[in-house]
């Protein structure tokens, strides 16, 4: 082969030492300061933009309609990040009405989270921005958030919260008469009737928020949570923590996903690869595709394939090694389902350079598994899977063609089921620190489980 046509591979020493320091988000932070503040002198101000940042400081945004506990939640994470809660109101305390403007407003907030205890500990910024020029004048101003956390809940659910509101006059905390009562009965007794806004003003700035989400979501689509606001505060209040608590290391994903066969990994590792453009490995197809290519080592692979018995580990393993050196798995992290099957393939794989960083197990019972398996048949044509309940052909020209593979007939499915079952407690015990996942739930509901453990430390 020609020299210029063979895949880029980079050491993986690399990424594991990049890992190991936190390397990438030290020089995205880096080179999104120097954007940003476009110092005379670039070098003097990194040495003193590291000397006085710390890389695990929060930044957070929390948005969201009038009502919805923004407060309540800002309150609580600044607690548990040990952040500065900041809002609009505190920031404009002391000025005048003439004095604050949206301007102004983001003057007054780029010098508060420039201070010493915002730079150390980072912040918590509570329901601002409210607009799309609000937006653009905030990065034009360089405060740049990491997390934003946008709560949303019905009108009713806010009209609700809006007329039963109680302040606590000493700390300003916000609970509710019914939803959210203080836990000291010394509080209690001491809270008053808030002073909120009246249904007709409520409903006129849950109009204008409608007007100006779009904007925001689109703002910060890629560091963007959004959570129901109608549960209970705990709920709001973890499900918010788990994600601000993500990214804290710009780890190079390197996910291997284990579980049965049935158990929905092919399509997790697809939905996974598509929104965080990591490579999606798949141990089979990647061993069909060296078959195909023509090479002396395909022309070994294929009768094992044809035959339908397991590849040895002497041409499976420099397979699944040459595809993960390639720059694109070094460089944007890959998702590996498909390997290992066995305790001596995961011991391999934990010895080499390339060693997962999440591990996760999709739990489903052997009944599901063999209603997904056997019921699935593809269609020559369009190479398209389809799934007799969950994802019917789209006519009867398309039915009447689908084929089942010979391996997902019952007693097929039902003897490697019994194979991964004897073998589970072993990979298991490889991985301890593994996160398990109900794969008995639709496939978005299991990314989102193992988004919220993707980049937690």
């Amino acid at each position: 082969m020609d020299d210029t046509l063979r895949p880029l591979r980079i050491p993986p020493q690399i990424s594991v030492y990049a890992d190991k320091h936190n390397v990438c988000h030290l020089v995205q932070s880096m080179v999104t300061a120097l954007v940003l503040e476009q110092p005379e002198d670039p070098v003097s101000y990194l040495l003193d933009f590291l000397q006085r940042s710390s890389p695990r400081c929060p930044r957070v945004m929390l948005l969201g309609p009038p009502a919805v506990g923004k407060r309540t939640l800002a309150n609580r994470l600044s607690a548990t990040l040990e952040a500065v809660h900041v809002s609009a109101e505190r920031v404009l305390q002391g000025q005048s009405e003439q004095e604050g403007s949206a301007e102004v407003l983001v003057q007054l907030l780029q010098r508060r989270l420039k201070e010493k205890d915002c730079l150390h500990r980072g912040w918590v910024l509570e329901g601002f921005p409210q607009t799309r020029l609000q937006v653009l004048q905030l990065q034009q101003a360089g405060i740049i958030p990491e997390h934003v956390v946008m709560l949303e809940a019905p009108e009713e659910v806010l009209l609700e919260r809006s007329r039963g509101k109680l302040i606590d006059p000493i700390t300003s905390d916000v609970y509710h008469q019914i939803f959210v009562r203080p836990d000291d009965d010394t509080v209690a007794l001491r809270l008053e009737r808030g002073r909120g806004l009246s249904d007709q003003q409520l409903l006129a700035e849950l109009q204008h928020y409608r007007c100006e989400v779009t904007a925001l979501r689109s703002a910060y689509q890629h560091v963007l949570k959004v959570v129901n606001g109608d549960q209970p505060p705990a709920d709001v209040y973890l499900e918010a923590l788990t994600f601000v608590r993500s990214h804290c290391h710009f780890r190079t994903p390197r996910i291997l996903l284990l579980g049965p066969p049935g158990s929905g990994k092919s399509q997790l590792a697809r939905l996974v690869a598509e929104k965080y453009k990591v490579v999606d490995v798949s141990c089979g197809r990647l061993l069909r595709s060296v078959a195909a290519d023509g090479s002396g080592r395909g022309a070994e692979i294929q009768p094992y394939l044809d035959d339908g018995r397991p590849v040895p580990d002497s041409l499976l393993l420099p397979v699944l090694e040459d595809r993960l050196s390639r720059v694109d798995c070094s460089c944007r992290g890959w998702i590996l389902h498909g390997f290992p099957h066995d305790l001596q393939q995961a011991a391999v794989l934990q010895e080499s350079q390339y060693q997962p960083n999440r591990v996760f197990f999709l739990e489903a019972t052997d009944e599901a598994c063999l209603e997904r398996i056997s019921l699935r048949a593809t269609d020559p044509v369009s190479g398209q899977r389809y799934h007799a309940v969950t994802r019917p052909a789209p006519g009867l020209e398309v039915q009447n063609r689908l084929q089942t593979a010979p391996e997902d007939g019952t007693e097929p499915v039902t003897q490697r089921l019994k194979v991964f079952r004897m073998r589970s407690a072993a990979l298991q015990s490889v991985y301890p620190d593994a996160v398990y996942i109900d794969a008995d739930q639709n496939p978005y509901s299991m990314l989102e489980a193992l988004e919220s453990r993707l980049y937690t430390s």
